[in-house]
């Protein structure tokens, strides 16, 4: 019986660690600084917090947000609140062989502001995908005169599919933006990437993202398929990563899409003594969609 205690005690801290490192490994980013988001919300009682510019061009306009926010909290179980706070930048081309589209001065201020709700409804299993929602509110505070915003309030509707096995993890899924202004048309998005975590400090993954024309107010008036390459470098605390991204058109309208950020997350610690909730967000689809702006 002493012998058999003595040895329970001597496992019980390398059952810690192994609990502790596959928190770590888990801790795998969603979202940004992806362009496809995911449907798995932070934990509950957990925060997250990026700072971030990230930036869409076509040869008619480039549109930028930067410096922007973004918070999450995890407010209930399987679902967490959103919101992005940017600054935006409007860059025409003022090309005459593009006359009379991407003509105009430079702007920058304060860009449409974003609430969102995830909500997980399917958990993951062995077998099965998690599945869940991520819906966006834009709210209008941009200046859409100076093609800083929509002028009126638009929305996203999307559903997501996670599953992850060992150190890769594949989601995707699609939706549809809706929007009623005037130069402005709903149209559908959609995305998958697949990841995969190298070591305990980096995260690569790639993926493959569609949006349909967003209408003759925007740059983006034709579709495009993007490939994007991109990942995390977490520092000494996995708490606090770096985000990066890069992406160009393989098909349609020809577009780059950049992203650069850093984030940080805390809160509540699982009972297994792991860190706070894997660190999951919403990313540039959390932003505007890309271009989404009013050409001057």
């Amino acid at each position: 019986m002493k012998r058999r205690s003595r040895i329970y005690e001597a496992a019980v801290p390398v059952f810690r660690a192994i609990a502790v490192l596959l928190s770590l490994s888990a801790a795998a980013l969603a979202g940004p600084p992806f362009q496809t988001d995911d449907p798995e919300p932070i934990d509950f009682r957990n925060y997250e917090f990026y700072t971030f510019a990230t930036a869409d061009g076509t040869p008619v306009e480039t549109d930028a947000f930067g410096p922007a926010v973004e918070f999450n909290w995890g407010a209930l179980p399987n679902v967490h609140l959103h919101i992005i706070l940017p600054a935006a930048t409007v860059f025409p081309s003022n090309s005459p062989g593009l006359a009379p589209a991407g003509m105009g001065p430079r702007a920058f201020g304060i860009g449409d502001i974003e609430l969102g709700i995830k909500f997980r409804f399917v958990q993951e299993t062995k077998h099965r995908p998690m599945i869940g929602t991520f819906t966006m509110f834009e709210i209008p505070t941009g200046n859409s005169v100076r093609g800083l915003g929509v002028g009126k309030t638009w929305y996203k509707a999307p559903l997501w599919v996670q599953k992850s096995f060992g150190p890769w993890t594949t989601y995707g899924g699609g939706g549809v933006t809706l929007v009623n202004a005037p130069g402005y048309r709903n149209f559908p998005f959609a995305g998958w990437l697949v990841q995969r975590d190298l070591g305990k400090k980096w995260t690569l993954g790639t993926e493959i993202f569609y949006h349909g024309p967003e209408g003759p107010a925007t740059p983006q008036t034709r579709p495009a398929t993007l490939v994007d390459v991109g990942g995390y470098y977490k520092f000494r605390d996995p708490g606090f990563q770096l985000l990066f991204c890069y992406g160009h058109t393989a098909i349609g309208q020809k577009e780059n899409y950049a992203y650069l950020g850093l984030y940080w997350t805390w809160g509540k610690k699982k009972a297994d003594g792991g860190k706070s909730g894997d660190p999951t967000s919403a990313a540039f689809p959390g932003m505007a969609p890309p271009g989404f702006m009013e050409r001057t």
